[in-house]
């Protein structure tokens, strides 16, 4: 059922909170075993907060009470910086198995007061460094399409579970693809939206989420959904200064618009990413969705004047200043990831803190520049067109480790990759802070999902939801999950 006829369901009190969120805690306790989505599940609390919210559609009822637009639903919350008070949250990290959070992240509060119930967090690479899931604390996420092939990262879990009918909808967090890569593994919608939209407040440093540009955002098994769930989450906070002021976009309207007579970009590289042969094949054939909606479509050149390789570098480089931050500040509490925890991190983790530490502010400031040139052949397409598509990512899901380091391919189509992000066409968009999602584009020859990113331009959040809904309506994909 999708989570926006479960949601209107609950509210007519046709379905009770109480049968949704056992329906899916049954479900976790049938399946999780077999993808790993789930590393904490909060049936007691999900139970009560259900009851509670079958008490408030009676009671609210008699008192003409509004409730909020996912009022009963359940969701999933990832286990990263998307804090719930007084719950465990791990970063993926072993150091930080038994680490309780002391406040509830921004946007998972907002869920909350919006009527969302908290079925459990999910997994991810520590501290969220890589765009597979996989840790020596909990191990790898499988995507449901097919177990043993990694789920994408860093908001695997959160795709899984989704994928795999675990939850309606999930939250992620993506700051180099970590919504778009999971959703295009795992065959699911996902969308990081203009860079701001969804307030986060963090401290002790308030400014840290410019380092570089990351955003919490819904996964779903329909745009729909997806719009539902991002609706209850935007909206400006003082506290954080990067936060957008209200635009007051209905998400849902926004579904309806479609696509007729806008400009898509075609990139099937982005000018500079080897892609997969299977992989270009089925987002090409997608791409056509468009056209049969009414959009102009025209293939272009993305000019990106450094290649991939540079690019992939300038991002773990500046992700591993605010990497190497927060570690710091958990030394301050007794936890040394370059020290005393060393070896209970991954060689890759523990690489990009040392890089990160050995990062001067000049030459912080350098890679702004590399961000500076992505913004510009970006903005140059959009000075053209309304939207710019791509591949998701340029391989298929690659096969799990044993060991709990599951990495990306070492090449693509011949060409040397970044195993931690260089197989992935997303992360551009994190250095410019573009709406981007990622769609289903279809099945490789074997089954395995592929995605299509669809970047709208700055602020233009609502034009990507038009598109993402024009397209699933030219190719659903509900019907290609696996059977339950």
């Amino acid at each position: 059922m999708p989570a926006t006829e479960m949601a209107a369901r609950i509210r007519r009190r046709e379905l009770s909170p109480v049968e949704a969120v056992d329906a899916f805690l049954e479900r976790i306790e049938e399946r999780n075993g077999n993808v790993n989505a789930y590393v904490l599940v909060l049936g007691e609390e999900a139970r009560r907060r259900a009851r509670a919210a079958e008490d408030a559609l009676v009671s609210g009822a008699a008192a003409g009470a509004a409730l909020g637009p996912l009022h009963g639903l359940p969701i999933a919350i990832k286990d990263l910086f998307d804090f719930k008070a007084g719950v465990v949250n791990t970063f993926g990290c072993k150091p930080f198995r038994d680490w309780v959070a002391p406040v509830s992240a921004t946007y998972v509060a907002r869920l909350e007061a919006a009527g969302a119930i908290v079925l459990g967090k999910t997994n991810t690479p520590e501290f969220g460094h890589r765009g597979l899931t996989d840790n020596y604390l909990f191990g790898p996420t499988s995507t449901p399409f097919r177990l043993g092939k990694n789920a994408g990262g860093s908001s695997g879990g959160s795709a899984a579970a989704v994928a795999d009918g675990l939850a309606p909808v999930a939250q992620g967090s993506d700051g180099g693809g970590s919504i778009r890569i999971p959703a295009a593994w795992c065959g699911v919608y996902g969308i990081k939206p203009s860079y701001g939209r969804v307030a986060s407040v963090a401290r002790p440093d308030g400014f840290a989420l410019a380092v570089p540009t990351a955003q919490s955002g819904p996964l779903a098994r329909s745009v729909a959904d997806a719009a539902l769930m991002l609706g209850a989450m935007v909206g400006p906070d003082d506290r954080d200064p990067f936060s957008l002021p209200a635009d007051g976009a209905d998400y849902m309207a926004a579904l309806r618009r479609g696509v007729a007579g806008l400009r898509v970009a075609w990139s099937p590289d982005l000018g500079v990413f080897p892609i997969e042969a299977e992989v270009a094949r089925v987002t090409r054939s997608a791409v056509g969705a468009f056209e049969a909606a009414g959009a102009f479509v025209e293939e272009v050149r993305v000019g990106l004047p450094r290649g991939q390789e540079e690019l992939c570098a300038a991002w773990v480089r500046q992700s591993g200043v605010r990497a190497v931050q927060t570690a710091l500040r958990f030394k301050e509490e007794g936890i040394d990831l370059l020290g005393s925890s060393r070896d209970k991190i991954s060689p890759e983790f523990a690489a990009m803190l040392e890089l990160g530490l050995a990062q001067s502010a000049l030459s912080y400031r350098a890679d702004d520049v590399i961000r500076t040139e992505v913004l510009d052949a970006v903005q140059d397409v959009f000075d053209r067109y309304d939207l710019l598509v791509c591949p998701t990512l340029a391989a298929l899901p690659v096969d799990n480790a044993s060991d709990g380091n599951t990495l990306g391919p070492v090449s693509v189509s011949g060409v040397e990759v970044d195993r931690l992000l260089g197989f992935c066409l997303t992360y551009p968009f994190n250095f410019t802070g573009h709406p981007a999602a990622s769609a289903p584009a279809g099945l490789s020859a074997d089954g395995l999902p592929v995605g299509l990113q669809i970047v709208g331009r700055r602020f233009a959040d609502v034009t990507v939801l038009a598109a993402s809904a024009a397209f699933e309506e030219a190719r659903p994909w509900a019907g290609s999950y696996p059977p339950r």
